[in-house]
């Protein structure tokens, strides 16, 4: 059983504005206001809580303006597993990873409770202060502190400079800042293996390789950056978000890369993910996070990769009695029934051909309905966006395949690169922006509880746009699309940023949409898991990258999985506890069964 002992307050110096608030949150406060000290001030007058004195009441929290202060309580037998903390009122992080030797251990959690500290701290980046960050313990206490546990060893390693770390990070559009020179030319100055030559050819980078890393497309760039990670001759390699940007069969390509690395080379290896199909496929044990994103974040011990999976989709750590979400996430096992011919024709698409330079698209006429989710799925540079966009009317097909609508149809629709959602309103906090594009699509309340709330906008409403993080933006950008009223909605690459834990309220936000709303959405997405769980009916690209794409559908959930997967010769079974699709071993006994009956993602 679990006791509620400890608080931690965190008050987000970026949001704080005493001098505009009066400062709200001391004048609330019971305990203040009854003579016990809880709020003090710093030099630079902001606001500093007591954590031994707050009552935790919560008052400050709601009468704070600008939504700065987040108070939380801590489970007891957590107090002693403090392993770093930014400073007074400030993130805090429990426990930490357990790199094991030959294996990759794959960390799953939210955005912002700890994941991008951990790796900090195990390459050597951070060194953890065990809480005491008005005086950090040297590198003996911190060995000592975890006595008896496989970190020890790999710490005192580290603090005796016998490990060396190479890091991926997470942000890798800001790496061409830093970084000039062509992708051959760039790998071939850090190769410490030999093997520049054989990474671009297995990375795909061989028609790139003369290129400038200014001029490489975002995929381009995240394979650039794994490249450069494991050509070097190191120890630990930690790699933060390795499939943004890419596509399925990108995804699967640097897993097997990743996989090798770790097997052949025996090397420590630890990867962030939120693609849960591609974590799964890449591990050999899960570390699971939870905690209160931006306020602490605790690390579970490490479990199977079946067991991690399930237990983070159950939401309940059950050795620890610790429920961190309150439903359970469960997807079809058998493949939904075909699309239900009884729904209104919302919109008739016809035949249609756009060329962009040497790019050619072609679609095939198809139906969207009323009240329906069409997931779409193709490789990079196979034309996505540019259907999308052609929908939306910021394209226009090329003469004598014009789309003449019989009835007016309003389009939402939310670009893949946030840029384009920010431009010209960086400036604006969230708040500014929604309520700029706001257009009552059915109510606020309907808003609040469907969109704002999942998608907790709530935190980061007085936050100006450019100073938001890719994952908060991507919400941010989510909610502004489906506040607008409008009969079509279209989201492109929605999960890119985001945890997987968020992927599935995101996910369930574009449900309620079509639930309540009766609306129609359609979303490009490379996660399988996210199209599995929202669409009905699915889109499928073919052609070749970049040259040709070809565009087929809507098809039912079965035969448009079968028609996209059989191109990448990978085929999935399922969990018998969660019903979550899980990639077969190529080769394998089910593998090779399956592609003999031609079911490649559902199995009767």
């Amino acid at each position: 059983m679990i006791f509620m002992a400890k608080r931690i307050a965190i008050i987000n110096r970026d949001k704080c504005k005493p001098e505009k608030s009066n400062y709200a949150c001391i004048r609330v406060c019971p305990p203040q206001r009854a003579g016990i000290k809880v709020f003090s001030k710093d030099e630079e007058g902001f606001p500093i809580i007591d954590e031994t004195t707050c009552i935790g009441c919560g008052l400050c929290v709601k009468h704070c303006p600008f939504h700065a202060i987040i108070i939380v309580n801590l489970p007891r037998p957590i107090e002693a597993d403090l392993v770093h903390r930014y400073g007074p009122n400030a993130f805090s992080l429990y426990r930490l990873p357990f790199p094991m030797e030959a294996q990759v251990v794959g960390l799953l959690g939210q955005n912002a409770t700890g994941k991008t500290t951990s790796l900090k701290i195990l390459s050597g980046l951070l060194k953890p202060n065990l809480g005491m960050y008005n005086n950090p313990p040297d590198w003996d206490e911190i060995v000592i502190r975890f006595r008896g546990t496989l970190l020890q060893e790999y710490l005192k390693k580290l603090a005796d400079k016998k490990l060396k770390v190479v890091y991926k990070p997470q942000y890798i559009d800001l790496i061409p800042k830093v970084i000039k020179g062509t992708v051959l030319s760039i790998l071939k100055e850090r190769d410490e293996v030999g093997l520049a030559d054989k990474i671009i050819y297995e990375l795909g980078l061989t028609k790139v390789a003369d290129r400038e890393i200014k001029n490489l497309s975002g995929g381009e760039l995240q394979k650039l950056a794994i490249g450069v990670t494991i050509i070097k001759d190191a120890d630990v390699y930690l790699f933060d978000e390795p499939s943004s940007y890419l596509d399925v069969s990108e995804r699967m390509r640097i897993a097997r890369i990743i996989r090798r690395l770790a097997e052949k080379n025996k090397k420590y290896v630890l990867v962030a993910e939120h693609d849960l199909a591609i974590l799964d496929y890449i591990s050999d044990k899960i570390t699971i996070y939870y905690g209160e994103p931006e306020a602490y974040g605790i690390v579970s011990k490490p479990r199977s990769v079946r067991e991690g999976i399930n237990i983070f989709l159950d939401g309940y750590l059950p050795d620890e009695n610790v429920r961190f979400r309150e439903s359970s996430i469960r997807f079809n096992v058998m493949a939904p029934s075909s699309a239900d011919v009884t729904k209104e024709i919302l919109l008739n698409y016809p035949d249609m051909i756009k060329t962009l330079g040497n790019f050619k698209l072609r679609v095939t006429e198809g139906t969207i309905r009323k009240r329906e989710i069409i997931g779409i799925l193709g490789p990079n540079g196979i034309g996505k966006t540019t259907f999308i966009k052609l929908l939306a009317g910021i394209l226009k097909p090329d003469p004598g395949y014009e789309i003449n609508l019989e009835k007016e149809i309003t389009i939402s629709y939310k670009p893949q690169y946030l840029g384009e959602f920010i431009r010209d309103s960086g400036w604006l906090t969230v708040g500014e922006k929604l309520r700029s594009i706001r257009k009552n699509i059915f109510s606020d309340q309907w808003f609040i509880t469907y969109v704002a709330k999942p998608l907790r906008i709530n935190r980061i409403i007085d936050t100006p746009l450019d100073e938001l993080s890719g994952g908060q933006l991507q919400k941010v950008a989510i909610a502004c699309t489906l506040a607008k009223k409008a009969d079509i909605y279209l989201l492109d690459e929605p999960s890119a940023y985001i945890s997987a834990e968020d992927r599935f309220w995101v996910a369930k936000t574009i449900r309620s949409l079509t639930d309540v709303g009766e609306k129609s959405v359609l979303v490009v997405d490379h996660d399988l898991l996210i199209i599995d769980y929202i669409s009905e009916r699915l889109l499928v690209f073919d052609g070749n990258p970049g040259v040709y794409g070809h565009v087929k559908g809507p098809f039912d959930m079965r035969t448009g999985m079968n028609k996209f997967l059989e191109k990448l010769g990978v085929t999935f079974r399922r969990d018998k506890h969660s019903g979550r699709p899980r990639i077969n071993k190529p080769g394998s006994v089910l593998d090779k069964k399956q592609k003999e009956m031609g079911e490649y993602y559902y199995i009767s």
